[in-house]
């Protein structure tokens, strides 16, 4: 079935993938298997690039349609082309909430490096690429498993750590921006801070931006991180958005209400 797999790939796209015995992989939410109703045995890891051109105020990943739609059309068009071959599989699509470490799975199929940033950068397109996997009751030896290898890490320029706004990759403390950008509630005046001098009100790409690793990054050829994408929001283009709409973006996962806040602060004069 391993050129099953190679095909659906090619036909996609896709460059970077790999699969893995369930038993190679670091299980960091054994309670998401649970839910499922069969019992893992392989997985079949992927990277979708999305680098489509840089932003003014959001992270770049949340510039284009929201990637997890994405990640889902993969995933179970794959488990679909799996099952017109081997009829009662199981099978489920992942992606950013996975019951495996992926970006361990990733690194450990030779598909990048493990980055300072704690991101997976591939040698192609660096650490722009979503990690999607889907876990299958096949026996990994139908799959064409390869044998995981020890994972490789970035060059340790400390780059990253140096730029870091909210010094998480210097250890001092546990919220990176992006995650402070999606928080819900009031923000600290430190916090606040911190975004406007980085510009965001969403995301964060500062240890991305001066990654050398990063240098020459190719450009994703997928079609759909370049569809409908928004390199700058302002409250007159997130007023201008339905609700349905703003459910398609990944920076609309938090609600209006998030997004209003950080612009307020960024912007009040848009206000």
């Amino acid at each position: 079935m391993r050129e099953l797999i190679d095909a659906y790939m090619a036909e996609n796209k896709i460059k970077y993938y790999g699969v893995l015995d369930y038993a190679d992989c670091t299980v960091t939410g054994e309670r998401i298997m649970k839910r499922e109703d069969f019992v893992p045995r392989s997985v079949i890891v992927y990277l979708l690039p999305y680098y489509a051109g840089e932003t003014e105020n959001l992270s770049v990943y949340a510039a284009s349609l929201d990637y997890h739609k994405k990640l889902g059309e993969i995933g179970e068009g794959l488990i679909k082309r799996l099952g017109e071959r081997r009829s009662g599989i199981g099978a489920k699509s992942y992606g950013d909430h996975s019951p495996i470490d992926e970006v361990m799975a990733a690194a450990s199929l030779g598909l990048g490096v493990l980055g300072k940033h704690t991101l997976l950068i591939n040698p192609e397109y660096g650490s722009y690429v979503f990690i999607g996997d889907v876990i299958t009751d096949i026996p990994p030896e139908e799959l064409g498993a390869e044998k995981p290898s020890e994972p490789k890490r970035c060059i340790s320029c400390g780059a990253c750590a140096k730029v870091c706004p909210s010094g998480i990759l210097r250890g001092e403390c546990d919220a990176c921006l992006s995650g402070i950008t999606q928080r819900k509630g009031e923000l600290t005046e430190d916090e606040i801070a911190m975004m406007m001098r980085v510009g965001t009100v969403w995301g964060c790409d500062e240890c991305q931006r001066v990654c050398p690793m990063n240098e020459g990054s190719r450009p994703t050829e997928l079609d759909y991180f370049y569809e409908d994408r928004i390199t700058r929001l302002d409250k007159e283009a997130l007023d201008g958005m339905t609700d349905e709409e703003l459910k398609g973006r990944a920076f609309g996962w938090r609600g209006r209400a998030v997004l209003l806040r950080n612009l307020a602060y960024l912007y009040p004069e848009e206000q």
